[in-house]
């Protein structure tokens, strides 16, 4: 049986491809240079992928671990047809936090996404079974443009009420950076606009301390109190290798009904991946649709069973496709990879839970918008 593993050196010699031609989903450049493609592609989806289970109170060492789990996952249910990296889910960012204001754990978000996670697997067999055309039926651009927009609200008051007033003006200088780096740069460089922001946040966040000492303001925990903006003490006691925090999910029915109807956005922005990916490489693939949509749900029920966030492909890694011309899986499992060889190193996540208030205050503006 083929699972998509078995790649022909592109050109014979898999060093750089000739002006204008692309590398297929089953070829692959030479390993070095495959290696360091899927080196590229983590630093594109890290800025979303990481920040999303710290805003969901989950580790974001378990996350990047279960994220390289569903790309093999993903890459082995597609055949190697549908090259995509499935990181941590935006969207449901506002739902652990609804969760969490009822009285929820950890625990009870992970359960009610994880029956999300079935949710879309289902959706997946009926995409298989009855063709793409049942998603476009059931799920009109103004369901799917009307359910983002409502995400967008919810997570609204999260950055308003819990990021931005943790530090104003840090806030408001990584924003604008942010931004200025989606709009102003090009190529791999806008891809990764995110990761740009939250390396310049903690720069800043860092320089105001050695300038302006302590803030007085709300911390984390909402309380206000004198302290350090960056607080870095936690990476130092932190362990170079070491498993993440797994915990199991509980199931309550009030915030399963919160999680639902965020399956719709979740089609919705595999559908329009998949189309993506069909169109970029010249390979239709809605017969891959209804197994992508699949993938990605056993993906998040794996993640989300052990107490990671759930998984979604991500369109900073499409974005990265386009611009090198290279749609070889080889990457993706390059980047799997590393993703599992992160997710064991604590010292890491310690960093990652590190990001200061403020600078998540700047990063929830632009990603929520």
């Amino acid at each position: 049986m083929d699972l998509g593993v078995r790649w022909t050196l592109h050109g014979g010699d898999g060093r750089t491809p000739a002006p204008g031609a692309v590398v297929r989903p089953d070829e692959r450049l030479t390993w070095p240079r495959t290696i360091g493609l899927g080196a590229q592609h983590v630093v594109a989806m890290f800025g979303a992928s990481f920040v999303a289970p710290v805003l969901m109170g989950l580790d974001p060492n378990l996350a990047i671990m279960m994220s390289g789990v569903a790309t093999v996952i993903f890459l082995l249910a597609t055949r190697g047809r549908v090259p995509s990296y499935l990181g941590c889910s935006l969207s449901f960012v506002g739902v652990a936090a609804v969760i969490r204001a009822q009285g929820g754990t950890s625990a009870t978000v992970t359960g009610a996404v994880l029956v999300v996670g079935v949710a879309l697997f289902l959706v997946g067999v009926a995409v298989q079974r009855f063709g793409a055309r049942i998603i476009h039926a059931a799920m009109p651009p103004i369901v799917t443009g009307a359910v983002v927009m409502l995400i967008g609200f919810n997570l609204a008051p999260v950055t308003a009420s819990t990021y931005w007033p943790q530090d104003q003006w840090t806030a408001l200088l990584v924003m604008a950076f942010t931004a200025l780096a989606v709009v102003c740069l090009r190529g791999f460089w806008s891809r990764i606009a995110i990761f740009l922001g939250l390396v310049f946040g903690y720069a800043v966040s860092w320089a105001f301390d050695r300038i302006f000492g302590r803030i007085h303001s709300a911390d984390a925990s909402g309380k206000v109190t004198d302290h350090w903006r960056l607080d870095l003490s936690a990476v130092g006691r932190a362990d170079w290798i070491g498993l993440p925090d797994f915990h199991g999910p509980t199931f309550e029915w009030s915030a399963i009904l919160v999680a639902l109807p965020v399956v719709i956005a979740l089609v919705a922005e595999n559908a329009g991946h998949v189309k993506a990916v069909g169109e970029m490489t010249g390979d239709p693939l809605d017969d891959r649709l209804g197994t992508a949509i699949s993938a990605d749900g056993v993906g998040s029920v794996l993640s989300t069973a052990v107490g990671g966030p759930p998984n979604t492909t991500y369109s900073e890694n499409i974005g990265v496709m386009a611009a090198t011309r290279v749609y070889s899986t080889a990457a993706y499992w390059a980047a799997a990879g590393f993703a599992l060889l992160f997710g064991l190193c604590p010292k890491f996540g310690a960093v990652v839970a590190a990001i200061p208030g403020g600078v998540l205050g700047g990063i929830t503006v632009i990603l929520y918008g």
